[in-house]
């Protein structure tokens, strides 16, 4: 009688410890319980730019002109979209910008290379600058954080350093000849911009931000220039 008792007052208990631990499986399952997940990025999408990416700094606008002219991805620039040029994030990528001196935002797509000055992060085409009510300053403050991407998996090509860019292809050459001694990957690359051909100095093949940049800040010592980290997309 007393170990029927006994059965009959640990069942309920038995019974509540079994959920609790089934709960507890459950839960520690991903995608099953209620705390945040993060937002997975596409495939080819390279790991130091996840979506979810955010950057602060300095913004500028580009317009007239470049209308009509080729983009980075072989697009036809149209000021008059909502488009932006960046250094490094993979083409097609979806960046929300804000201004952090007005609080607006706007959205747009990454189909072209810049800026090419030392302390910017972003070239916004001139509709989207109208957007963040910048036009009139020419520059802001912006935060932009990348929302989706649009292009090709697996399309981004390798991180290069620009070490300085010549409008004279003798000077480009001059530069190269120096660097040489000192860096195996020395290339001179022509580019027709709107304001001419130009002949851009690079250094190397990266896969790492980090590295680029690290070589990059040792090239600026050596050369008392400031080199820039693009990447390349052809």
């Amino acid at each position: 009688m007393l170990k029927e008792v006994y059965g009959i007052a640990l069942r309920p208990l038995l019974i509540r410890s079994c959920l609790s631990l089934l709960l507890l499986i459950v839960w520690s399952v991903p995608g099953c319980g209620g705390g945040p997940q993060k937002t997975p990025s596409p495939a080819g999408y390279p790991a130091g730019y996840p979506i979810g990416h955010v950057e602060r700094g300095v913004a500028s606008w580009y317009g007239p002109g470049f209308h009509g002219h080729k983009t980075a991805n072989g697009e036809q620039y149209d000021m008059h979209r909502f488009t932006a040029a960046h250094r490094t994030l993979p083409l097609g990528s979806v960046l929300l910008v804000k201004s952090l001196s007005n609080g607006r935002t706007v959205t747009v797509r990454v189909n072209d290379r810049g800026p090419f000055a030392k302390n910017r992060i972003l070239d916004l085409s001139l509709g989207a600058a109208q957007s963040l009510g910048m036009t009139g300053a020419g520059t802001n403050q912006i935060e932009l954080r990348v929302t989706a991407y649009q292009g090709r998996p697996g399309a981004m090509g390798y991180l290069q350093v620009q070490v300085a860019s010549f409008a004279e292809h003798a000077n480009a050459q001059s530069l190269a000849g120096r660097l040489k001694a000192q860096y195996h990957d020395v290339r001179v690359a022509r580019v027709e911009l709107p304001a001419g051909i130009r002949y851009r100095v690079l250094v190397g093949r990266f896969t790492s931000e980090q590295q680029a940049e690290a070589v990059a800040d040792r090239l600026g010592t050596q050369f008392s220039v400031e080199p820039l980290v693009l990447r390349d997309d052809t």
